[in-house]
């Protein structure tokens, strides 16, 4: 039996989503690796521990209408939980860290947002 994807909402490999990830002392602007409506995988430069709640700020694209490009962006501030995290060790130095996060106080409007911009990407 072929393994079924047990995400609630589809993922998406995009790396143009920009994002700014505050922890503490940290405060970090980057780029996505992938993301989906309950979160985002993105590469930063400190280590963020496993379970660090976090502020993140996200700049996504306005989907197309009526298939016009709409112009701007949707600005989503959430909070979210570091669910995964692992250093990517390039010539045996450590160059940066993967870091997989889970929105856990995203607004359902928020949420429309990110799966319309996923939607309409995916359809493509």
């Amino acid at each position: 039996m072929p393994n079924k994807e047990k995400r609630k909402y589809p993922r998406l490999k995009d790396e143009n989503i920009s994002l700014k990830v505050k922890s503490g002392d940290i405060d970090i602007i980057t780029k996505s690796l992938d993301i989906s409506a309950s979160g985002v995988y993105c590469k930063v430069e400190k280590e963020i521990p496993i379970l660090s709640r976090i502020k993140i700020i996200l700049v996504v694209p306005k989907p197309k209408k009526d298939g016009v490009v709409s112009a701007g962006t949707a600005k989503i501030e959430t909070e979210g939980v570091v669910v995964r995290e692992h250093p990517v060790i390039i010539d045996e130095k450590i160059a940066h860290y993967d870091v997989a996060i889970f929105f856990d106080n995203i607004s359902m409007k928020d949420r429309k947002a990110i799966l319309e911009y996923i939607n309409q990407k995916a359809d493509k």
